[in-house]
């Protein structure tokens, strides 16, 4: 990867989730509440947060979705994948 890429996407997710600044209420006390929190920041900035530069979601550009999802979309998506395991 290339060194900038990867100082804006850190500079992203400390600048997004105060779970990883200092002294702040928000930090994780377990890993798997630190990995539920990722998961769910991650999938935010894919799937449902349109970027400025490319004017849709990543998801989208990649052509992985064709819309932009919703919190009701990912709470389906998670019920499903749930009852099929």
């Amino acid at each position: 990867m290339h060194l900038p890429c990867v100082c804006v996407a850190s500079l992203t997710l400390r600048m997004q989730m105060c779970r990883f600044t200092r002294l702040t209420n928000g930090f994780s006390k377990s890993l798997i509440h630190l990995e539920a929190a990722l998961a769910i920041h991650f999938f935010h900035y894919n799937f449902m947060r349109i970027h400025k530069t490319i004017r849709v979601t990543p998801a989208m550009e990649a052509k992985v979705v064709t819309h932009l999802w919703s919190w009701v979309d990912y709470l389906d998506y998670r019920d499903d994948q749930s009852q099929a395991a």
